[in-house]
């Protein structure tokens, strides 16, 4: 058996999640990748695939990192060629290789970023519904920044987490959020770049929502300070949609 490493990208507008769930009317993105490869017969044995970390329903990925044990004849590099030939188009392996016997995609990954991306319009765009929230006016920048920088290190981030976690602890390592806002040829957009060592549910789409309301000047930098002291949910912005929200890349050591 050799370990092997692949890196996926996926339009999850149409997909429950990463994680298959075992339910047939819940189409998830392993679901189909694992169904996919086992159905080509080039393993010996039947393929499980382990992700860099589950992805919500609606959620996208650019680079989503996954990692399995296999015996096949096939080259490495071409692994991704046979997969695709056979996956739905919403999902297409970028990249396939050997990876380091102990490498898991999931417990070796060191920092993960996430972005978010909004875009500046009255009216909605068919260009950019798919992958973009629309937002009527351009926020204080300045004012989301520094809201930032509050949010930035290791907090207890259990305002920011959906209700229905089952995390162990709600304390993570932010270590950097980066606000960009730049003309394209179908009009202004920002985006919301976060690092971290890792997210509970729902918590990068409840932090934009909260720099948002600072950034309308509906919330101030107290409240962002008493949200990460208090724990309190009433305290923070919404959880904004899932479309907006794309797994960005995921870093390992060496």
């Amino acid at each position: 058996m050799q370990n092997y490493f692949l890196v996926l990208s996926y339009n999850g507008t149409h997909f429950n999640g990463w994680q298959a769930q075992g339910k047939a009317s819940l189409r998830t993105v392993q679901e189909v990748l694992e169904n996919t490869v086992n159905s080509l017969n080039i393993f010996c044995s039947p393929v499980k695939i382990t992700a860099s970390g589950r992805t919500d329903a609606g959620v996208h990925a650019l680079n989503q990192v996954c990692s399995f044990a296999a015996q096949t004849t096939v080259p490495p590099e071409k692994l991704a060629d046979c997969f695709n030939a056979k996956l739905p188009p919403d999902v297409r392996v970028q990249k396939s290789g050997l990876a380091p016997e102990n490498f898991d995609a999931c417990r070796s990954a060191k920092q993960k970023t996430y972005v978010y991306s909004l875009y500046v319009s009255e009216r909605e765009n068919p260009l950019k519904e798919e992958y973009c929230v629309k937002i009527l006016a351009a926020p204080d920048l300045d004012a989301m920044r520094s809201a930032a920088e509050i949010l930035t290190g290791e907090h207890d981030f259990k305002a920011f987490c959906a209700s229905n976690s089952s995390a162990k602890t709600t304390v993570r390592t932010i270590y950097s959020i980066k606000i960009l806002q730049e003309p394209t040829f179908t009009g202004e957009e920002m985006r919301v770049y976060v690092t971290g060592n890792g997210f509970l549910y729902n918590m990068v789409r409840t932090l934009v929502g909260t720099l948002l309301d600072v950034g309308f000047h509906k919330k101030s930098l107290q409240d962002v300070e008493y949200a990460l002291t208090s724990g309190d949910r009433s305290s923070v912005g919404k959880t904004m949609p899932a479309k907006g929200l794309c797994l960005y890349s995921v870093e390992y050591k060496n």
